[in-house]
């Protein structure tokens, strides 16, 4: 399959029409690799670790969820990153293509790819756009769990270094019915609590919103960036390999930015 037909499939799925204003979904780098038959590199954030891993592999196409360029670039200086990024990419012919709140929204998407691993039944948006797609997902557990259950599941399946929780007095409580919304979700309190969702899992969340959370009666679960939507790049694989590209692979490089003292 050529890159141009790539995208063309991906974007009757998940069209870039449909990112929010402030983003920036489609291409950020294009050297004149439509007509080359796809060997992807799909990674979350594209970063010089991940080019330098493409170049490695003879890769023509990241692929990325985060995009490369979020606002407009005033200077390129030899040595800063995105300069680089975009020298490698047009010297060895490597195209970059990021789809991101396009690909929240849609089925098979970043919340709805957690949605299954928490194995979530009866699944809608938290947050409806178009089609019956949407922004995050909530759902019921069945079987119920508690809190502690809840939270050895999240740690076990999406592994992150550090798993965050709101202050509860009983972690044998049951929980019911869950909310998910993979990277910078905190901004969705409001909404999720009217879902009726005991507990919501997503990242990036502050000290006073998890002080909201609390006065909202919700759980708030933060399981950071890297682990609420890596798995998703994981599922884009597979779809992927589903059309038979000449070649595709997950990254072996992507970073979380973040390390841990214990």
């Amino acid at each position: 399959m050529k890159i141009a037909d790539l995208i063309t499939w991906f974007e009757a799925w998940a069209n870039p029409a449909w990112c929010e204003s402030w983003d920036n979904c489609g291409w950020q780098i294009e050297p004149g690799v439509l007509q080359e038959k796809a060997r992807v590199l799909v990674c979350l954030t594209p970063t010089l670790a991940v080019m330098q891993e493409a170049i490695a592999l003879n890769a023509n196409l990241i692929f990325a969820h985060h995009p490369l360029i979020f606002t407009p670039l005033k200077s390129l200086r030899t040595g800063e990153a995105i300069a680089e990024m975009l020298r490698l990419g047009f010297t060895h012919n490597i195209g970059i293509y990021s789809a991101h709140t396009n690909f929240d929204q849609v089925q098979d998407g970043t919340a709805d790819v957690l949605a299954q691993i928490l194995e979530l039944k009866e699944v809608t948006p938290i947050v409806p756009t178009q089609g019956g797609l949407g922004y995050g997902r909530v759902g019921l557990l069945e079987p119920f769990l508690t809190l502690q259950e809840l939270l050895v599941a999240i740690q076990t399946r999406l592994a992150p270094p550090n798993l965050i929780f709101s202050p509860s007095a009983d972690l044998q409580q049951t929980i019911s019915r869950v909310a998910v919304l993979g990277g910078s979700g905190a901004s969705y309190i409001s909404a999720v609590a009217k879902t009726g969702a005991q507990a919501y899992l997503t990242s990036d969340c502050k000290f006073h919103q998890f002080q909201e959370s609390r006065d909202r009666n919700l759980i708030l679960i933060d399981a950071g960036h890297y682990a609420t939507e890596r798995p998703a790049c994981d599922r884009l694989v597979q779809k992927f390999q589903s059309l038979n590209l000449d070649w595709v692979q997950l990254s072996k490089k992507d970073e979380d930015f973040r390390q841990f003292f214990a």
